[in-house]
This record gives structure tokens, sequence and C-alpha cells, in this order.
């Protein structure tokens, strides 16, 4: 049996963003698999090492917080909750990341969230205070390494 992808969802007003975390967490097949590689990969398994492990995460995408709240709400409705929440600090005309951040503890309150950006509207000690009594958020600054990104992704979502 094939063990489900662990779903993410994005939250971030640049569609730019949103096609980076794809780049990253989804990447393509490396052109130099061949199909005999790939179905040995099948046949036997992948080695523990192998950098082929694309099909881990299912990557989903909200542009404003609240639509991101929504989709967290439905997806637990229907019993496919999200693993990991990577969260824009700075997201207008809408809520900003803080307060979509109090709106996600409302509905689910142990959802690992990670905030990100180039700058924020608070400083990380007021963002702990109110939030590290639970599960606090991890911050990840913009632009961020692509291998950090994929490490912390894994991380997080090991227990899902």
């Amino acid at each position: 049996m094939t063990p489900s992808k662990k779903r993410i969802l994005i939250v971030d007003d640049s569609e730019a963003i949103h096609r980076d975390f794809l780049r990253i967490l989804c990447p393509e097949p490396e052109a130099g698999d061949s199909e005999l590689d790939q179905l040995a990969d099948e046949l036997f398994g992948a080695p523990a090492s192998s950098p082929r492990d694309e099909g881990v995460f299912e990557v989903d995408s909200a542009l404003q917080g609240r639509e991101g709240l929504a989709k967290v709400e439905q997806a637990q409705a229907e019993g496919r909750p999200y693993a990991l929440v990577f969260l824009d600090y700075r997201m207008p005309p809408g809520w900003s990341g803080v307060e979509t951040l109090r709106h996600l503890r409302k509905v689910a309150p142990t959802l690992p969230v990670v905030l990100c950006s180039a700058y924020s509207d608070y400083s990380w000690e007021e963002i702990a205070r109110e939030f590290g009594h639970a599960q606090p958020p991890l911050e990840l600054r913009k632009p961020f390494n692509s291998q950090e990104l994929r490490q912390l992704a894994l991380r997080l979502t090991e227990d899902a």
C-alpha cells in the first residue's frame, strides 16, 4: 500500500511564491531517471538516500487568509486535514498572516504553521507571546533556501 501524501497549504498573495513552493516541494522527476530506474524503484523501493521523493507532498494554495481558513475547515470536514501551513505575513488587502493565524488556531490549534516573509509588522517576541503557549509558529525568511524549505517541510510533517 502506498502511503498517502502529506498535505501542505500555502497561504500567500503572490502567485509566483506558490509556483516556487510547488517547484521545491513537488519537483519533477529528474530527466536522467531512466524508465528502468523508475521501474526498479517501484519494484524494490527507492534507496533510503534517493533524491526521488517528489511524491511526498500534496500542495494546495490560497491567495488570502480567509480563503486559507476556509480550505483548512473544508479539509478537516472531509477527514483530509493539512499536515502543515506556510503562511505569509502580509497579504493585502485581506487579513495579515498573524490575523489568519488567530483564526486558524480556533479551528486547528495543533496544526503546524510557518510564517514566511521578507519583513514583518510584528516582532517575533509579540508573536511568540501570543501563540507560543500552544503550538508556536515557526518563521522562514524570504527569500528562502530551497533545501532549507524542503527539509523543514519534511521534518514538520514526519508524524502526519
